[in-house]
């Protein structure tokens, strides 16, 4: 990159409200035409969005691309009405683009699979009952023209990376001095892994490995740039690398805690195959509603593992709608990649069970786990 080159003009525009991590960005490229997550399916967004392009000098008719970080609504929900009236190419990775392009079939194969995946993760019909009732259809068209890309492509200078972890197709883009990230770095939230998007088998080795390319894409900007910008999907900045590394320390942390709500596996506990243990994970696995608070925890779990469901109750308390679908992924994300490091181990599916092997997990040794691999 010559260094004397001017950087790219990037105008923001803020959505206040509709998303728990804070106000939603849109990020527009004059020059190029290119409007990045043109924000939530509401008629008030439309409104901010439309107000917001003619505020930058971007005319309708002046849009030649629309770029989506991922599928979910509050970045997605406006991309299909925004290209179709601006006659523009739609864009998202090769693994998103199908959740948005042929969102009526895909939204029914979401909602199936998402069901699917709780119940192994050991969901109890009754709440799954209240994450259907809660998973309200969102205002967008059954579907519409979209272009797939894969990480690398270009268009117009603008390099499509491909940043999983979050979703199965989260998609960045590099431009000049910038990197937008989507959902991959936020500023005061952790992106969840497992329950955003639960066609992932691995999500967090995946969410790790994309910090360790946004690392490596950031530090090579700065050998090129005077200064790199970093633009979040939600809030105006977010500061490279310090954030990465309070997010590793996070999912250290996690790590560390899940395994921690864990038994030790039968095999190397002494005592543990009590008749009161088996017994009660027996019941357990009779009746996943019954009010256990009479039963110890490890006593009903020593034997037959735990579910990433009760490592999520342990951790988080009692949990509801999108918020019981988010814990039951986190939880089961950590214990699937404690298993791949040799701290857990997988010994029942249907659903699944886990328990701790004789690999000892201390906080150092998490957060070696985490750390960077590049």
């Amino acid at each position: 990159m010559d260094r004397r080159a001017d950087p790219p003009s990037i105008e923001r525009i803020g959505h206040p409200g509709g998303s728990p991590e804070g106000t939603n960005s849109t990020y527009v490229l004059p020059e190029r035409g290119l409007v990045l997550d043109p924000g939530p399916p509401r008629d008030a967004s439309w409104t901010v969005l439309t107000e917001g392009l003619s505020a930058v000098g971007l005319s309708l008719a002046s849009i030649d691309t629309v770029v989506v970080t991922h599928w979910h609504a509050d970045h997605a929900g406006l991309a299909p009405r925004l290209a179709a009236e601006a006659n523009a190419e739609l864009i998202l990775h090769d693994d998103d683009a199908p959740l948005v392009g042929e969102y009526g079939t895909e939204r029914e194969r979401r909602v199936e699979r998402d069901v699917r995946r709780l119940r192994e993760w050991g969901v109890p019909d009754s709440v799954l009952t209240q994450i259907e009732a809660t998973d309200e259809p969102s205002p967008m068209p059954d579907r519409c023209p979209v272009r797939s890309v894969t990480d690398g492509e270009r268009t117009d200078g603008v390099e499509f990376v491909h940043t999983p972890g979050h979703t199965a197709g989260h998609l960045g883009i590099e431009v000049g001095d910038a990197l937008l990230l989507g959902d991959a770095v936020l500023p005061t939230y952790t992106p969840n892994v497992g329950g955003s998007d639960t066609r992932m088998d691995d999500p967090l080795s995946s969410y790790l490995r994309t910090l360790d390319e946004i690392t490596r894409r950031f530090e090579r900007l700065q050998d090129e740039w005077a200064t790199v910008r970093t633009l979040p999907g939600h809030g105006p900045t977010v500061e490279l690398p310090s954030r990465i590394e309070t997010i590793r320390t996070h999912h250290a942390e996690r790590l560390f805690d899940v395994v921690d709500a864990l038994s030790p596996s039968p095999s190397s506990a002494e005592g543990s195959s009590t008749t009161e243990s088996t017994a009660a994970s027996d019941a357990a696995d009779d009746d996943p509603d019954r009010d256990w608070d009479d039963v110890p925890d490890r006593a009903r779990d020593d034997v037959r593992g735990r579910t990433p469901w009760a490592v999520a109750r342990a951790l988080f308390g009692e949990m509801t709608g999108i918020h019981a679908k988010m814990g039951a992924g986190e939880a089961a994300a950590h214990l699937r990649f404690a298993a791949e490091m040799g701290f857990t181990e997988r010994v029942e599916t249907e659903p699944d069970r886990y328990v701790r092997t004789d690999t000892e997990l201390t906080e150092a040794a998490a957060r070696r786990a985490v750390s960077s691999g590049y």
